[in-house]
C-alpha cells in the first residue's frame, strides 16, 4: 500500500520511498514499502516488534541496501549512500540509546555532531593554530546555543553518566541537531522517559518541525496519536495502514495488528 495521496509524491516532498523490498535470506523484512515526509510535518512508523520499522530506518540512512525499490531526498536519488553521507544530504538520525562519549562533555559530545560539516585541516588542529582555535570557538558557541533552545545548557560541563537518562537523550537530540538537518530520523525517542519527559518531548517536536521534517520510529502510542501529522503502520513488512492519526485510530487492521484496542483521543 502506498503512501502517496494521487499517484507519485510531489516534488516538494522532502524523502520519499517508493516500493522498497528488503530480504534477509528467505525472511522478507520489508515488502514493497512507500512513504514520503514532507518538510515541516512529523511522519510516525508504528507496528509491532518485527514489523520492519527499524528495517526501514536502516535502509534510508544506507546501513542496509534495498533488494528493490527506490529512495530519493529534495528530488535527487539515493543510491548506493552509506551513513556517512547523510550529514552531507541535510539528514540527521538518532540511535534507540543515546550513544555518547562518556569521556567527551556534554558540551564537547554536542560539538561533535558538526564535525562531518566542519572542515578544518589537521596541520591546524594538530598545531593549535588561530584558525583552529577560531572554528572551535564557533561550535562551543553554536553547541551552546543548542544546550539552551533544549533546555540542559546547565549540564554544558558534565559527562553524560551522571545525567538522567531523559537528559542524556535531549543531549543525543542536541548532538543531531549540530548537523543542521532539514530531516531528523528519531529511532525510539521517548523510551525511557518518563510522563512528563514525553510531555516535553511532545512540544519539543513541534518545535522542531517548525525549522526540518521529522520521521520517527515510536512505540508510545498517545505521543505519536498527538503529536504526528501522518502515521504509517507496519506489520510483517507491509504498510497495512497509513494516514492522519484519526484515520490510522480508526482502522481495524490496525488495531488486530498492532493496538490491541482502541486508543482514545486524550487517552
Amino acid at each position: 500500500m502506498a503512501d502517496f495521496r494521487d499517484g507519485r509524491p510531489d516534488p516538494a516532498y522532502g524523502l520519499v520511498v517508493e516500493e522498497v523490498t528488503v530480504n534477509f535470506g528467505g525472511l522478507t523484512a520489508l515488502d514493497s514499502v512507500s512513504l514520503a515526509v514532507e518538510p515541516n510535518r512529523i511522519v510516525g512508523v508504528i507496528g509491532p516488534n518485527g514489523a520492519g520499522k527499524t528495517t526501514l530506518f536502516n535502509v534510508i540512512c544506507g546501513f542496509v541496501q534495498a533488494d528493490r525499490g527506490r529512495i530519493s531526498y529534495r528530488g535527487q536519488p539515493m543510491r548506493g549512500h552509506r551513513p556517512h553521507d547523510l550529514a552531507r544530504l541535510g539528514i540527521a538520525r538518532t540511535l534507540q540509546g543515546v550513544g555518547l562519549w562518556p569521556g567527551l562533555t556534554v558540551l564537547e559530545n554536542v560539538m561533535a555532531g558538526a564535525e562531518s560539516s566542519v572542515r578544518v585541516d589537521a596541520g591546524s588542529a594538530l598545531l593549535g593554530l588561530r584558525r583552529s582555535s577560531r572554528v572551535e570557538g564557533d561550535l562551543a558557541h553554536e553547541a551552546t546555543a543548542l544546550l539552551q533552545r533544549l533546555h540542559i545548557a546547565e549540564h554544558a560541563g558534565r559527562y553524560p553518566g551522571v545525567l538522567p537518562y531523559g537528559i542524556q537523550k535531549r543531549v543525543s537530540l542536541a548532538r543531531a541537531l549540530m548537523a543542521q538537518p532539514s530531516l531528523i530520523l528519531l529511532d525510539e525517542p521517548a523510551s525511557g522517559l518518563s510522563i512528563a519527559e514525553m510531555d516535553d518531548l511532545r512540544e519539543l517536536l513541534r518545535e522542531l518541525s517548525r525549522d526540518m521534517a521529522v520521521l520517527l520510529v515510536e512505540h508510545h502510542m498517545d505521543l505519536v496519536m498527538s503529536t504526528c501529522d501522518h502515521l504509517v503502520v507496519l506489520n510483517f513488512g507491509r504498510v497495512v495502514a497509513a494516514g492522519s492519526p484519526e484515520v490510522v485510530r480508526s482502522n481495524p487492521e490496525v488495531t488486530r495488528a498492532y493496538l490491541g484496542e482502541e486508543v482514545r483521543p486524550g487517552a
